[in-house]
């Protein structure tokens, strides 16, 4: 990659899993219930045509891993587990009578924290009492993030007879060097192990997690990493780029010295080296820092167009509504996002007055839905289109100015009222996104609310 493209677009920029971005959300003027009525009018346009999606935050963690930027709680003590589980069910059954109608559950998908912090049983009692008062979709999909640390054959195998066939591990680096700067102590026999047991199980989609620009590491330390997981062939691979925004998570990524972290320039080598290796070996690159193998759902899902981004990743399928269970976790219904408290103890005593747990949300207008969509396009499809009447709108010969640039520099291309991301444009896709960003360029922050986009 042209270093000097690197220098010049190396900015702060989103990952853009939601349209707006969660720091230009309207709190002031949201409101409980105005996300209860939005929820509830999407609910009936979409539970009968495709279902709904269900995104569980499970937040414990036994260790803090210094380069996570999820919500967790720190704890050795299992016995919290029940309590949140009872909890959690609480928050659903809140959700269901304020539907109504009995839910259609097509995806479904267990995060944190460390899922598989939680026994066996406690999530088969979790997944179980969900499913008894819902319905599934024909084509449902059930995933669940594993620490390859703490995952057992009974944790898999009691999820795979609940219908869990897809499984991600975080390996983010096979160096000891590295492993010990996050905190994260994972031999590569560890990983082996459990990506095998799931294939003995029968899951249909084992993915890992690989992490580059990482304290300490080197080029060569993705080459390794990359060998090593060759030799196991994951179904999809999530190759992304660490986000070092201490100033918003605090202590856990001070973990090291910035200066412990590699430069710009090697960190972009890195993801270049990452990625022709992993082209070289059968996988395809997937929207933004994923790849797939071509018998991967969701390499189908990117030939079909049917592939979909929200606040749980690239996803196969899309569903208008995706309700988020359990502390910190941001539901999406379309036309308005909710954010849930983040405090566990907040949490419980919200849930224990009958009150759905939300704290912040955002409505959206008709602007934001017509820059969502783009947005969307180019993040899912790398390209986008103005032909119809509905995806324009008033600053859109602006925003066409605005891209001229990138253009000039070779990233995208215009057909008619269409632009596509050209190849040499697909690393720099946030860069193409913010120009799209009218809240980014109205609201300019005053201090650095992103990581760095290259």
């Amino acid at each position: 990659m042209c270093q000097k493209l690197v220098n010049k677009y190396n900015v702060a920029g989103p990952r853009y899993t939601s349209y707006p971005t969660v720091p230009y959300w309207d709190v002031e003027s949201f409101s409980l219930q105005q996300w209860k009525q939005v929820l509830k009018q999407s609910f009936e346009e979409s539970n009968i045509k495709e279902g709904i999606s269900l995104y569980l935050h499970l937040p414990f963690c036994e260790s803090l891993c210094t380069f996570c930027g999820c919500h967790k709680r720190i704890t050795k003590r299992h016995e919290v587990e029940l309590p949140y589980i009872k909890a959690v069910l609480k928050e659903w059954q809140l959700y269901r009578q304020l539907l109504g109608t009995k839910p259609k559950i097509k995806e479904l998908h267990l995060g944190g924290g460390t899922p598989t912090f939680f026994s066996p049983e406690h999530l088969t009692l979790l997944i179980s009492e969900l499913l008894r008062v819902s319905d599934l979709a024909d084509d449902y999909e059930f995933s669940f993030e594993g620490h390859p640390n703490n995952t057992t054959a009974e944790h898999l195998q009691a999820l795979y007879d609940l219908g869990f066939r897809r499984v991600s591990f975080g390996v983010q680096d096979y160096n000891a060097k590295v492993q010990k700067a996050i905190n994260r102590i994972q031999p590569f026999e560890y990983v082996k192990r459990a990506t095998e047991m799931a294939r003995a199980i029968g899951y249909t989609s084992v993915g890992h997690d690989i992490i580059f620009g990482l304290p300490f590491q080197t080029e060569a330390d993705v080459r390794e990493t990359i060998s090593k997981t060759e030799a196991l062939m994951p179904d999809r691979i999530a190759f992304y780029s660490y986000a070092h925004v201490p100033w918003i998570k605090g202590n856990g990524q001070r973990g090291f010295k910035d200066e412990d972290l590699p430069t710009a320039e090697s960190k972009r080598a890195q993801y270049e080296t990452g990625k022709s290796l992993l082209e070289k070996v059968g996988y395809t690159e997937i929207g933004m820092d994923h790849f797939a193998l071509k018998t991967d759902g969701l390499y189908k899902a990117m030939q079909n167009e049917t592939m979909h981004r929200n606040f749980m990743g690239y996803t196969a399928s899309k569903t208008q509504v995706m309700i988020g269970l359990g502390v910190s976790s941001i539901s999406d219904s379309w036309y308005g996002f909710a954010q849930n408290v983040k405090s566990i103890e907040e949490y419980y005593n919200l849930l224990e007055n009958n009150i759905i747990p939300v704290y912040r949300g955002h409505i959206l207008i008709e602007e934001d839905l017509k820059i969502r969509k783009h947005i969307l396009n180019l993040m899912c499809h790398f390209k986008t289109s103005w032909l119809q009447p509905e995806l324009t709108f008033n600053e859109l010969p602006e925003v066409l100015m605005k891209l001229k640039e990138l253009e000039q520099d070779g990233l995208i291309e215009f057909e008619r009222k269409q632009l596509i991301v050209t190849e040499k444009g697909r690393p720099f896709i946030r860069n193409i996104c913010m120009a799209f960003d009218l809240l980014l360029q109205r609201k300019k922050p005053d201090t650095q609310l992103f990581s760095m986009t290259i």
